[in-house]
């Protein structure tokens, strides 16, 4: 129901309401009235009837006093009036005339204890009114009633019942009230029809609000407003049009630059209002994501928390993250939020040749989504169950690509994913610098830790990465071994042969060091000809024997410089952290005083440290 019926229905309820009130008043007032002026009447013709009475009694004319009742009753409106006489009259004067009928109950009452009575009465089509009034004797006034009676003061003489028809006074009180109804219905009337007049540019103007406000609900603001009036109303209709057009004008402006940021195509007929919300929540949550992966350690934390992204935001379970590795390998990095899972959904081939891939080849997006077989890399496996689509996204760094993001969802969903790649790109945007710089980072962190020439771990990284190390090793209650290495006369080398043929010797020497340890020992150019090797869970007998091992590597080692082959041997020092120290750089102190004790000795072979050996040595490092 709209506002106009509402407020129609109001004011006629309400001139209804007034009618009903105002005729249950009318007929209220007008019976009061009708009794009242009743009373009146019978108590003027009794007082008539009391005066002819005594003036016929006084003049001897008494017997005569029905034809003066007859004539009353000749009176309009007066239906019967006749005159009862009590006990005492009889009693002095006689039985009264036979034409007299015998008193009622209510007359009988009256005589009794000589109060006036009344009684409304229906008779058929016609309303009576009945009232039976006393006579009493009194010895005030003219004529004095106890000169002819012999009775006591206010004895009840006689009663006198008057009838009054109120058919006459009913039909002009109903007339009367007909025509007070009949004006007000007119009036209310004209006022219903004068206040919709006034109250339906109102109603018109909220309909027309809500329809619009409907309209912007969904998105559309374009909806405007007629002005039907000049007050109040009429520029509510002005300004809530002022507002559509500034909301319109501005919400379309944000979609735009809105859409310049995500990339995203707006759909026909889609919530403006709610499409545009939507992007700037995506474009909040890519700037959440970028602040916490800035303050990220590493690329791996970053990929991992992008996982997290793609599976809590989008809902996107099945997906690859690959990091290229120079110019043909390919390292997946994330596969299905598993760290470094095994490639599942392209051709395994892809991470021995990364050509293969489109994405890293061409550095473009790679749309499976729409054009399935695209990408031939793209190969997911037998027991997947319903066919995949995919889409690819190449991360550029440093002109080239560095990452390849792989979404993956059945055929059912691709249309759903394929809505969910915008915001997708906006979080590779954000991610992309945050990646490049934390690329730059571990490599310039990696250059600073690394010795350029041998390509080993230098003495800083030894330093940062030491703590560690011990607390592994109390931890797993394992022993470490520390061995101090160097060419025996390497100084010879560099004044026959130059520095560059040094070098060489020096790299040839890591190549072997490197050969000759387990991946999770430690390789550390100290310094000049100086190496140091960390060997973790090696007791003494171990130690020595790698020891041993690399020192006949070593001496077997020949190197092509110039037309000439170098052979060097190198002296080995060995401690033991478990049995010799408490602190890792007392260790290397007791190997490096091994290393001289076994050049000393004669160079080209191993000495393990015992406490004899520190006798006149410094007893800290």
């Amino acid at each position: 129901m709209n506002l106009n019926r509402k407020i129609t229905l109001l004011l006629a309820a309400v001139a209804l309401g007034i009618l009903v009130t105002l005729a249950i008043i009318s007929l209220y007032a007008f019976r009061s009235f009708s009794i009242s002026s009743s009373t009146a009447h019978v108590r003027t013709a009794a007082e008539m009837v009391r005066v002819h009475l005594t003036e016929a009694m006084i003049h001897g004319v008494i017997d005569k006093r029905e034809q003066f009742l007859d004539r009353l009753r000749e009176v309009q409106g007066l239906r019967s009036a006749r005159v009862i006489r009590s006990e005492h009259v009889d009693q002095q004067y006689g039985a009264g005339m036979a034409q007299e009928a015998p008193a009622n109950d209510t007359e009988r009452q009256v005589l009794i204890d000589g109060q006036a009575r009344y009684l409304l009465s229906d008779n058929g089509s016609d309303t009576v009114f009945r009232g039976t009034i006393p006579f009493a004797a009194t010895a005030h006034g003219s004529p004095n009633c106890l000169q002819c009676h012999q009775v006591p003061e206010g004895t009840v003489l006689g009663a006198v019942t008057i009838e009054l028809s109120l058919a006459e006074i009913k039909r002009q009180a109903f007339l009367a009230i007909a025509s007070i109804l009949l004006t007000v219905v007119a009036i209310s009337l004209a006022a219903l029809w004068l206040a919709r007049r006034i109250i339906l540019p109102v109603g018109n103007t909220a309909q027309a609000v809500e329809k619009t406000v409907q309209r912007a609900l969904r998105g559309d603001f374009k909806g405007r407003l007629e002005q039907r009036t000049d007050d109040e109303i009429g520029k509510i209709a002005a300004q809530t049009n002022q507002l559509l057009g500034f909301l319109d004008e501005g919400l379309s402006r944000i979609s735009q630059r809105v859409i310049q940021l995500t990339g995203r195509n707006p759909k026909q007929d889609e919530n403006q209002l709610e499409a545009t919300i939507d992007m700037v929540n995506g474009l909040a949550d890519a700037s959440a994501f970028k602040q916490a992966i800035e303050e990220d350690e590493n690329k791996r934390e970053i990929y991992d928390r992008f996982g997290k992204v793609l599976v809590e935001r989008f809902g996107v379970s099945e997906f690859s993250i690959y990091e290229t590795e120079g110019a043909k390998l390919m390292v997946p990095i994330m596969v299905d939020g598993i760290p470094g899972g095994d490639c599942r959904w392209c051709d395994q081939q892809i991470l021995a040749r990364s050509e293969m891939c489109r994405a890293r080849r061409t550095g473009h997006p790679v749309d499976g989504l729409i054009s399935p077989e695209i990408c031939y890399a793209f190969h997911p496996p037998g027991d997947a169950g319903e066919s995949r689509r995919h889409y690819c996204v190449p991360i550029i760094q440093s002109g080239s690509v560095g990452s390849v993001i792989q979404l993956v969802a059945p055929a059912s969903r691709a249309e759903a994913l394929a809505e969910l790649v915008p915001y997708v790109h906006v979080y590779l945007r954000e991610m992309a610098p945050v990646l490049e710089a934390k690329r730059l980072n571990e490599t310039l962190r990696e250059s600073a830790l690394r010795d350029a020439m041998t390509g080993l771990s230098n003495r800083r990284f030894l330093e940062e990465y030491v703590d560690t190390l011990i607390a592994n090793a109390r931890r797993r209650k394992t022993p470490l071994a520390v061995l101090m290495l160097d060419l025996d006369y390497f100084k010879v080398v560099n004044d026959t042969h130059g520095h560059d043929a040094g070098d060489a010797l020096l790299k040839a020497v890591a190549g072997v060091l490197k050969q000759s340890v387990r991946a999770s020992d430690m390789v550390i150019r100290f310094g000049g000809e100086e190496f140091l090797i960390v060997l973790q869970d090696a007791d003494e007998a171990a130690a020595m024997k790698v020891a041993e091992n690399i020192r006949v590597a070593v001496a077997a080692l020949k190197v092509q410089i110039n037309g000439h082959v170098l052979q060097k041997t190198i002296s080995i020092g060995v401690g033991m952290l478990a049995d010799d120290s408490n602190t890792f750089w007392q260790t290397v102190k007791f190997a490096d005083v091994a290393l001289y004790r076994a050049k000393d000795s004669g160079r080209n072979r191993v000495v393990c440290f015992s406490p004899e050996m520190w006798t006149g040595q410094d007893e800290t490092y």
